[in-house]
């Protein structure tokens, strides 16, 4: 499905689209005779916004919906708003020193996407990184499944990780990459100041360049006998690490 014609559906990720990104969102489509005060909600907001409301059938938001559970909303998306790599700099300097930038190194599960963008949107993430290339974009699934957290922070999908590294350190952004193998813990890590947490995709993990870019590597102990951890459990233990030492 092209960009133009794009369908987010959930309450969350319509929700959000209408708060967040109103001029980008071409038309509701809401579920007659629903119930649900949520759905009575999101109708007014698109309506205060000008945006086209129709009330269909379920039937008719399955098919728009495909394989995703529709909740009795869908909208149609004209395009996710992007952020220019120029942009980048200007969000670390204006956090004036305590920068927290996730970097997702090849994650290509858009529910492992979604989820990861849903921690960084509770941890005041300031930006979040990942390569234009073997890594899943921003489509339906992951903004179902980030409950709105797409539309609410930074997402930079960039043509050269390596060098998007190397422009962080640049700025005095310390970037760490979780290794299970690395033998410096997490909890163990200083990450109150500008901080980039580098994460890997599933399977693979980082890239070899990426893991070559970090200042250091750093890995979650667990005692148990499970080798690694899902990409969005690691992102959300690693991110909220960050959160408790800034408190």
């Amino acid at each position: 499905m092209s960009k133009q014609n794009q369908w987010i559906v959930g309450v969350n990720a319509v929700a959000s689209a209408i708060e967040n990104d109103a001029e980008n969102v071409r038309e509701v489509l809401v579920e007659g005779g629903s119930k649900n005060p949520r759905l009575t909600e999101i109708e007014e907001n698109a309506r205060r916004k000008d945006i086209e409301v129709r009330r269909v059938t379920a039937q008719a938001l399955s098919g728009v919906a495909g394989s995703l559970r529709h909740q009795g909303v869908a909208a149609r998306y004209a395009a996710a708003k992007t952020w220019d790599e120029g942009e980048l700099p200007a969000l670390v300097e204006a956090a004036e020193g305590k920068a927290l930038v996730l970097v997702l190194d090849g994650v290509q599960d858009p529910h492992n996407l979604g989820a990861c963008l849903r921690s960084a949107a509770a941890a005041g993430v300031t930006a979040v990184v990942f390569p234009k290339d073997k890594s899943v974009g921003i489509n339906a699934t992951v903004r179902k499944t980030s409950a709105g957290a797409a539309d609410r922070i930074p997402v930079f999908a960039v043509t050269n990780l390596s060098r998007c590294l190397r422009d962080l350190q640049q700025l005095g952004v310390w970037i760490y990459g979780l290794a299970g193998e690395a033998e410096q813990s997490l909890y163990a890590t200083d990450l109150r100041g500008n901080v980039a947490l580098v994460l890997g995709g599933e399977g693979d993990g980082m890239r070899r360049l990426t893991r070559e870019h970090c200042d250091g590597l750093v890995k979650i102990p667990m005692p148990g006998d499970i080798e690694s951890l899902n990409v969005s459990v690691a992102t959300g233990i690693t991110l909220f690490e960050a959160v408790r030492q800034r408190l």
